[in-house]
């Protein structure tokens, strides 16, 4: 079996669940055109808690972990069935870290569901979702990232679901595309980062817009994992799609493995980055 791609998707606003934009279209792409994993591995931002733990549940419930939103966003429900045999397989394989069998407690977040629900409509493959361990340093997250990097060539696609800046202090409502000044340079410095060299991406912790991009390390943990998924490879992640929402969001998305698939299909290398040619392998 060939080796899965991954993926990191800025999820944005729990809206994208329910709406067709670009954003979505390029998401819905994703999922039409790259290889069907066996299962989906998710790290998700809105998972974060003092603890390494991975959904054990053969049918892990829908969480709605938002307010404000209008009632049809509550009443969504993805019912993705779980894998607690995956589970039980990376607890394994990342050892000696410890990893914990969640068996009732969490699920489905809505940073996970509110893009699976564009990349898997048929809500038919199995899920797990990961914890992020808010009490660890973020080099614990490149290195598990790392360890989980097999599970790639068993047919597993990892997903990961954040964002590179999320900053919700200073959003702009109902400015779509509005980017700050600053909120683009994070964003440039970040994509300049994981093309030359990603595992070093911690790097950008002392860039001088870190702080406003990065203000609670949440939806930027996730990028860790394509970043550590890269780094164990020895490749680059590639950029799948850019741009930002509301002034201090950035929607960008990187793949690994998923680039070359998705330029032999028109309609999503219409949606890629122009510029970069077709047989970029990003190697």
């Amino acid at each position: 079996m060939s080796k899965m791609p991954a993926l990191f998707i800025g999820h944005g606003s729990p809206m994208n669940a329910l709406e067709r934009n670009d954003f979505t279209e390029a998401w819905r792409a994703f999922g039409e055109h790259l290889p069907r994993p066996r299962a989906l591995l998710v790290v998700s931002a809105h998972w974060y808690f003092g603890a390494t733990a991975v959904t054990a549940m053969p049918r892990p419930r829908t969480i709605h972990d938002f307010y404000g939103f209008p009632q049809q966003l509550f009443d969504f429900d993805y019912p993705a069935p779980g894998d607690p045999d995956l589970a039980g397989e990376i607890v394994e394989l990342v050892k000696p870290q410890w990893v914990g069998l969640d068996i009732d407690q969490w699920g489905l977040d809505h940073g996970t569901w509110s893009i699976l629900t564009h990349l898997y409509p048929d809500a038919d493959i199995p899920v797990v979702q990961l914890s992020i361990n808010a009490l660890r340093p973020l080099e614990y997250h490149l290195d598990l990232a790392a360890r989980l990097d097999a599970l790639r060539e068993r047919g597993v696609m990892v997903v990961a679901s954040g964002n590179v800046v999320h900053n919700l202090g200073r959003l702009q409502w109902g400015q779509a595309d509005l980017a700050y000044d600053w909120a683009r340079r994070f964003d440039d410095a970040v994509a300049a980062q994981l093309a030359d060299q990603p595992g070093d991406l911690l790097r950008l912790t002392g860039h001088a817009d870190y702080d406003l991009a990065v203000p609670t390390p949440d939806h930027f943990v996730p990028l860790l994992y394509i970043a550590g998924l890269a780094a164990a490879e020895n490749s680059k992640p590639e950029l799948l799609v850019r741009g930002h929402t509301m002034g201090s969001i950035s929607m960008a998305c990187y793949g690994l493995g998923a680039q070359l698939e998705l330029r032999k299909n028109a309609h999503c290398a219409a949606m890629l980055p122009e510029g970069v040619p077709p047989d970029q392998t990003n190697m």
